[in-house]
């Protein structure tokens, strides 16, 4: 059974809407389907390990591409 916030739900009822389509909202409101905020923080701390590593891998491939042009440019003089 999935759980629901009685609260929304009540209020849903006082608001006047059918009592099928209120438990409905209240379970889709319910604290399993929500995010917290340790949720939240650990996306934001696996977000950060992806900038670096994207800032990373742009800086080396920017070394191996003037790498690559310097040679060239040298060999072809």
């Amino acid at each position: 059974m999935t759980t629901m916030i009685s609260e929304v739900y009540d209020a849903f009822r006082k608001a006047g809407v059918p009592e099928e389509a209120a438990r409905k909202a209240a379970e889709a409101l319910s604290a399993e389907n929500l995010a917290t905020k340790t949720d939240i923080q650990r996306i934001d701390k696996e977000m950060l390990v992806l900038m670096w590593m994207i800032g990373f891998n742009l800086a080396f491939t920017m070394v191996i591409l003037w790498k690559v042009f310097s040679v060239c440019t040298k060999s072809g003089s």
